[in-house]
Parts: C-alpha cells; structure tokens; sequence
C-alpha cells in the first residue's frame, strides 16, 4: 500500500519520503486529497510536502531539514490519512459503486 524511502539530498531540505497510496478509484483519492490538502504544514519552514493524484492513486512526497520532523509530519499525516480512508470505508458505502 506505501513505498517510503528516507533520501539524504545536498540541499537544504536533507530528508525525503514518498507515499503512495492506491484507492483504486480516483473518486475516492481526490475525496482524500480534497479533504487532507487543507491541512498545512505547521513548521512549512523545516517540513514541505506535496500531494497529488493520479490513476486512482495519492502520491504524497515530504522534504525535511532534519529526521525528526519529517518523522512528526509523515506520522500526523498519516493519522488524517487513517481517518479520512476509513471515513471513506464507513459511510461511503452506496456512492462508490
């Protein structure tokens, strides 16, 4: 479901992972997307992340200036990510199908 790879880079922004999260429908990946997009970065100048979908899939890559934080943001985004798909799962059942 996830393919996470921590990358050191030579800029800045040292730490780097990439989601990917396959819902199998894009209806319900730009649902996802829609509702977790609102969510900003709280430290935007230590952690950046970026989020798109395609082919029914969430691609979601962090940069981060130390582990620590890309550890922290990766870790809450995941949380809302849990809670949205489940959402999805609990009372999307008559309008994806």
């Amino acid at each position: 479901m996830a393919d996470l790879v921590a990358v050191p880079s030579s800029s800045s922004w040292e730490f780097s992972c990439d989601l990917e999260v396959d819902f199998k429908s894009a209806d319900k990946a730009t649902i996802v997307y829609t509702a977790l997009a609102v969510d900003k970065e709280l430290q935007p100048d230590k952690v950046k992340r970026q989020m798109t979908v395609a082919d029914g899939k969430l691609y979601v890559h962090f940069e981060a200036t130390e582990p620590r934080f890309l550890r922290a943001s990766f870790s809450a985004f995941m949380d809302v990510l849990t809670l949205a798909t489940k959402t999805i799962e609990e009372f999307g059942q008559g309008i994806f199908q």
